[in-house]
């Protein structure tokens, strides 16, 4: 489970489509280290964070600058982050 107060996001980026092979189970990117949950190669969401978060790993000591998931509307999750930040 992730999870960091809404304070702490600082932007979101709809991305995609995505290859095949990201789209099973949880990645770590070795560009920047940013988080993956996908479940289609269509469309998700990145969602980018001033404090880097916990996740992907039972120890804690990786922490990500992003977080992309693939969502039914990403387009209207993205609108309403955009409206808090």
């Amino acid at each position: 489970m992730i999870e960091t107060p809404l304070a702490n996001v600082c932007g979101v980026e709809t991305t995609g489509p995505y290859s095949p092979w990201r789209v099973i189970g949880v990645h770590v990117s070795l560009a920047d280290r940013g988080l993956t949950f996908a479940t289609n190669a269509r469309k998700g969401l990145c969602v980018r964070f001033h404090e880097p978060i916990r996740g992907g790993e039972p120890l804690g000591l990786l922490r990500h600058p992003g977080l992309t998931v693939t969502v039914a509307d990403p387009a209207g999750l993205a609108g309403k982050l955009s409206r808090r930040l």
